[in-house]
């Protein structure tokens, strides 16, 4: 699934990024402790989180990641949108919790079930 099919099937809003929404989902990633995401999230995935500020565009960055989305109606600062959008990296907002958009996620198969 790509990025953009991702956004309209789950009604996401798109905060940043709106270049590259052409990219491919290889994967999924829930968590909000940036070290653990940076040792554990593949390269590729979709990356859900509560965290706002510019660091997780960092995360992505080297993760080559296909989009953030921030659940539970969390909106992004000014910096990090503009970070997010001078890199090129998707930035999505859900007012669904991390959980019921990964469950949503995972049931319409845009995770592997071999992950």
């Amino acid at each position: 699934m790509k990025v953009k099919e991702f956004i309209d099937r789950f009604k996401l809003h798109v905060a940043a990024g709106k270049d590259a929404l052409d990219l491919q989902i290889a994967g999924g990633y829930c968590g909000d402790l940036l070290s653990d995401v940076m040792a554990n999230a593949p390269t590729g995935c979709i990356w859900l989180t509560v965290q706002t500020h510019q660091n997780i565009v960092n995360v992505a960055v080297l993760h080559e990641m296909a989009a953030i989305v921030l659940t539970g109606g969390r909106t992004p600062d000014q910096e990090t949108v503009d970070r997010a959008d001078q890199e090129g990296v998707p930035l999505l907002m859900s007012p669904q919790s991390a959980y019921n958009l990964a469950g949503q996620a995972f049931a319409a198969g845009v995770v592997n079930p071999a992950d």
